[in-house]
Formats: structure tokens, sequence, C-alpha cells
């Protein structure tokens, strides 16, 4: 079996436009060997490179200068947490499906997606043409001044435009666990200060201006369950069950005092009944952290606060479990139902 020649150094690891491989001088048959994906027309995707997600949209934009990421795929490049069965699989392509506006996923109104991490989600202004292409979820989108920007040449909705469009695609909860981490901001007595990708306040002003985009409903009901200074989306999760449940509100980044006055910040706390839960993640386990975890835990209890810790087993455990754990804590500091 003949070895294939190595791509040229620009385009090698990387998704690619028929037209930059023209310029690069590959012919053809180099394009249709069997290292390449052919994901939509006119496009290329190296298998054995990391086929990134904003290169392989600057792919198709290249294409074409009017389109430009929306919705899921926005999200994805802007750093918006979602949830697992909506991120974007470089391998999925599937027959082309377009729609002249979003719809949620699964249900039977007109066209929709089963699979949507199959798909790009790429959008022109509304009077445009839908962009169609194999592994594309085209759509046309009602633009105004300030929607969009531009991270390296690559044209994508604005953070706050791309939360109200996902409110047409994601669940509520997911909704705001992408909302809560764009507003998340906190200035605590250890470490930087966490600004927020967009304020609070600025995101409400564009959600009251956001009249006539699709997702704006769900957006604003989002909107109201909020809360800022939250470190991570499992901590937003763990705070919808509880007050799903019906518990008394629990805060994010809450403040405790402890024997000699000085703060200890923990996750999410309820003042009313000093009790507060720790979502514990991997980063946990290393020894420093421990050592630290160790000494908060100490000065919490000190300070006369219970203390839940919750982790990712007790999440794949479900709601049930997580509030129970919680509601026992609650109710040895004095609340009842």
């Amino acid at each position: 079996m003949s070895r294939l020649p190595p791509l040229p150094e620009p385009l090698d690891g990387r998704p690619f436009a028929l037209t930059e491989a023209e310029t690069a001088g590959l012919g053809r048959s180099r394009l249709n060997a069997r290292d390449l994906h052919r994901p939509s027309r006119g496009v290329r995707v190296p298998k054995a490179g990391h086929s990134e997600l904003a290169a392989l949209v600057r792919s198709h934009t290249r294409l074409d200068a009017d389109i430009f990421a929306s919705l899921i795929t926005a999200a994805q490049i802007l750093e918006v947490p979602l949830p697992r069965w909506a991120e974007f699989s470089p391998d999925g392509g599937g027959p082309v499906t377009a729609v002249t506006e979003p719809v949620p996923w699964g249900k039977k109104s007109g066209v929709h997606f089963r699979e949507p991490g199959k798909f790009l989600h790429l959008s022109r202004r509304n009077g445009g043409t839908l962009p169609r292409r194999k592994g594309v979820a085209g759509h046309r989108l009602k633009v105004r001044d300030g929607d969009l920007l531009e991270i390296d040449g690559l044209r994508v909705t604005s953070v706050a435009r791309t939360w109200v469009d996902l409110g047409s695609v994601l669940p509520m909860d997911d909704l705001i666990v992408a909302g809560d981490a764009i507003v998340s901001e906190h200035a605590r007595t250890f470490g930087k200060p966490k600004l927020p990708v967009v304020p609070l306040a600025e995101l409400r002003r564009f959600v009251d201006g956001a009249n006539g985009i699709h997702g704006v409903r769900k957006a604003r009901e989002a909107l109201e369950q909020l809360r800022v200074g939250v470190d991570s989306p499992p901590e937003t999760k763990v705070r919808l069950m509880l007050d799903d449940a019906g518990l008394p509100e629990f805060v994010p980044d809450c403040r405790v005092d402890d024997a000699v006055g000085k703060p200890v910040w923990t996750d999410l706390g309820c003042i009313r009944f000093r009790t507060c839960v720790e979502y514990e993640g991997l980063h946990h386990l290393l020894p420093e952290q421990q050592a630290l975890d160790s000494y908060r835990d100490q000065r919490v209890a000190e300070a006369g606060w219970r203390q839940v810790k919750i982790n990712r087993i007790d999440m794949e455990r479900g709601p049930e479990w997580v509030v129970s754990r919680v509601a026992q804590t609650l109710r040895k500091q004095g609340w009842h139902r």
C-alpha cells in the first residue's frame, strides 16, 4: 500500500476549505484520500488531527462570507457550558437538515434534529437563504447591531445573544446553568476577583430588549433564577435540585464567619439554618487541596455550621438522593417542614 504524502504544514492537523487546498497546490486525488474526513461539501478534516470546533466552523465561513456560528455551536466556541448531549462530535455529520427557525430537539414541529451534537449550527441574517450543507443545521436569525462579534476572524453571535438563542433549544435547567456561568462573579479574601463574562444587569438589559428573538420567553423566565457567584455547573445543578424540592434557599458563594470573625467561602449556604453545601470535583482529591479543605471544614464547624459534601457519585444517584442528604442536615439545624 502506497504511503500518502503529508499535507502542507498550514493545513496539517486542522480542518480546511478546498479553496485553501487549491492555493496550497493539493490535487483531487490527495483531497479524496482515506486520511481525510469530508464532513461537508468543500471541507476536509484530517483524521489524525485534533478537530477544533472553531477551526471547523472557520473552514465553512471561508466558503461563505455571509454565514456565522450561532446557537449551540456559538456557545461551544464561547465556552458557555452545555449538557453533554448537545456538544458537537466532529465525526458526526448527518444528511442536510435546514430549518427556518430553531426548534426544540425531538419535538414534531416541522423538521427537527434527533442528534444535535452531530450538527454545526450556522446562520444567515433574516432574509438570506438558509445555509445548506451536510452536517450543518441552517438557520435564519433576526440580527441587530451588537449581536455579532469576531474572534480571530471567526463570526459568531455574542454571548448575550447566544444565551437568548439557547432558550429555543435547551431545557430550562440547562439554560440556567449556562446563564449562571455567564454572570458569575465574586471577590474573596484570597485569589483574584472573578469577573463576569456578561454582568447580570447587562444581560437583563439585553433580554429586556430582545423582543422577537426565538427563545426570549424562556430566557426571561430563566433570568429570574440566575444567581451570581457559582464556580461550576454542578453547583448550579445542586442549587436547582434543592429549590425544586422546596428546601430553604441556598445562595452561591456564601460567606461564613469563623470563630475569630474571618470569612470562609462556601459553594452554597443557607444562612437561616447555618447549613452549607460543597461540591467536590476531582481537584479535591489532590493532597494540597485536601489539606485546605480540612482546615475549611474545621473553621465552618467551629462557627456552628453543618456541611454537606456532594460529589459526582451523589449527582449520578439523582435529585432524591442529593435532596435527602441536605434535608437531613437541615433538620439537625432546626428546619422543619
